[in-house]
């Protein structure tokens, strides 16, 4: 899903990092370059982009805790994901709401709540099996009814997963235990959206019990996760805790109490052990507390990634110019010198977190691409790129770079201007508050003045297919007027095809059609960065974190 630009022509969408949690992992990059980092397995100074490892998961614990004290950005403003998709209410109730799919640590998917999902009638039918030993947190059992009837709500008008159901023509109970999907043309990313939001089954006695005040502080939880809502007292916490009669296995820590808190409050509640960990979304958390030994930081894989999004006027409308721009683009030296190499330099617009399958193509064919967007460029990849320059000819104005004044954006926007420099075309970068920044997103008239705009992405479903609708020729995002039927064929083909290999190896073709004509221009990979007391262990350290139970993992770390 896509978020907050305009809602996607096709299936397939993908969700925009605000910028203060994305750009969060950027900008406190910058501000710790000479910090040391504590890597997540031992110590070591400063980590050169080159050398950063991913890791999915943290060490297993190895004990019980009876309680942890988890931080917040932000309180939830609902914890009813239908009518409120906020990162801070996922992380709450990723913990006590199960899908019928579920993303794992590695950012494949497997079956949770479905026993199994049978494809029939050539991918235009798609038969989930529903599990019989399931309760809702009040005792009352798991229905295929209940199944049907959270699908339907999903893909009700207005609600937050609704055009996840733009290709489902009937959605059906065809027997005691299954619900039968049907579909338009064959939908390869359904199955990835049922991991997601669009897959969560609700108890529809709660929900229809609590009407409009559903997901609201002193209402319960509608769920069989194994946690369950134990209270939300608004403005102070939110406390989940073990579910006794879970079906799956039992959590090792007892109750997590939630709290809320941003830049120095949030940094002294960990430094000062008030909180034992969090997902750091603040520009001051893990800047912050990198040297702190009593904590670790974690860093995981993620679909985030930096890129710079051009526009439909000025120069670089012509593909000769945005190629120019990529060869010359210093990303190592983007991810070193401002963000202390916490950040990857990247040859795609989405990070490997979307690798959920066929990896080793992935990795091949992102390894391929850096001779079009590299590390570091050569005196070949410049002398390219002014070759580039000359046959279009350099642009009279100056390519006006659009950026807010953090510091993430404000690297990234310097390293542009000196890379269209290096080639000899004129730059000037012009710097708005945050605020209206954000609108450039959703607005096309508020970015009428700028030629590129410094962006930061992310997607939900762990496929690349997920992100490279934003290249079909009818795709608002698609800001730069990039055309090319071959290019919207193939991705159309893609989104039908079931089999993974298949479907891989056309992403792959699109994956390189879409970086040869720069419809965006890859700047670096952004991971996962989880802060966490050292003698606790156990969460998933990648982006799964959003839609996997990381809390029943966490546990009492050996030693």
């Amino acid at each position: 899903m896509r978020r907050p630009t305009s809602r996607p022509t096709a299936a397939t969408k993908s969700r925009r990092v605000p910028a203060a949690a994305l750009l969060a992992t950027a900008t406190l990059l910058a501000a710790t370059a000479c910090a040391g980092a504590d890597r997540p397995e031992g110590e070591g100074g400063g980590t050169p982009a080159a050398d950063l490892r991913l890791d999915a998961t943290t060490p297993a614990a190895t004990g019980p805790v009876k309680k942890a004290n988890w931080l917040l950005e932000d309180e939830p403003d609902s914890l009813d994901l239908d009518a409120q998709g906020s990162s801070a209410g996922r992380v709450v109730l990723t913990n006590v709401c199960e899908r019928l799919y579920q993303l794992q640590p590695d950012m494949t998917t497997k079956p949770q709540l479905a026993e199994k999902a049978e494809s029939t009638d050539h991918g235009r039918k798609l038969t989930f099996t529903v599990r019989d030993d399931v309760t809702f947190h009040d005792g009352t059992k798991l229905t295929a009814d209940d199944v049907l009837w959270s699908l339907k709500r999903h893909a009700s008008k207005d609600m937050e997963q609704s055009d996840e159901f733009e290709n489902v023509t009937s959605m059906k109970k065809t027997a005691p235990h299954r619900v039968t999907v049907t579909f338009k043309t064959p939908d390869a990313m359904f199955l990835k959206a049922m991991a997601g939001d669009a897959g969560i089954v609700w108890n529809k006695k709660q929900v229809t019990k609590s009407g409009k005040e559903f997901g609201t502080p002193g209402q319960p939880d509608a769920c069989s996760g194994p946690y369950e809502l134990a209270r939300w007292k608004s403005g102070d916490s939110i406390a989940i805790r073990a579910y006794d009669d879970y079906w799956g296995k039992k959590p090792l820590t007892r109750e997590v109490v939630f709290r809320w808190a941003s830049d120095s409050a949030l940094v002294n509640a960990l430094k000062t052990g008030a909180a034992d960990g969090a997902y750091a979304e603040s520009p001051n958390t893990a800047a912050a507390l990198r040297a702190d030994k009593d904590l670790k930081q974690y860093y995981g894989p993620s679909t985030a990634a930096l890129a710079l999004i051009p526009t439909d006027r000025g120069g670089l409308t012509d593909p000769k110019i945005r190629r120019a721009l990529s060869l010359s683009l210093d990303r190592t030296g983007i991810a070193d010198s401002g963000y202390g190499g916490l950040v990857q330099p990247w040859a795609t617009p989405v990070g490997s977190g979307a690798w959920g399958y066929e990896k080793t193509a992935f990795a091949a064919a992102q390894k391929k691409l850096t001779r079009l967007a590299p590390a570091s460029p050569t005196a070949s990849d410049l002398a390219r790129a002014k070759k580039l320059v000359k046959e279009a000819g350099a642009p009279t104005d100056p390519v006006v770079i659009g950026t807010d004044a953090s510091q993430g954006r404000t690297v990234i926007a310097n390293a542009t201007r000196a890379a269209l420099q290096r080639v000899g075309i004129r730059a000037e970068i012009k710097t708005v508050p945050t605020a209206q920044f954000e609108e450039f997103y959703s607005d096309p008239s508020a970015r009428a003045d700028i030629d590129v705009l410094v962006g930061d992405w992310y997607i939900s479903k762990a496929d690349p297919m997920g992100f490279y609708d934003n290249g079909l020729s009818d795709s608002s995002n698609n800001w730069v007027g990039f055309k090319d039927a071959a290019y919207d064929r193939q991705v159309k083909q893609a989104l039908g095809t079931l089999d993974d290999a298949a479907r891989a190896e056309l992403a792959v073709t699109v994956q390189r059609t879409f970086v040869e004509s720069a419809v965006w221009i890859p700047v670096a990979q952004v991971p996962t960065i989880l802060v966490l007391d050292r003698k606790l262990t156990g969460p998933t350290a990648s982006q799964s974190y959003l839609y996997y139970p990381w809390a029943a993992q966490l546990g009492a770390r050996k030693g």
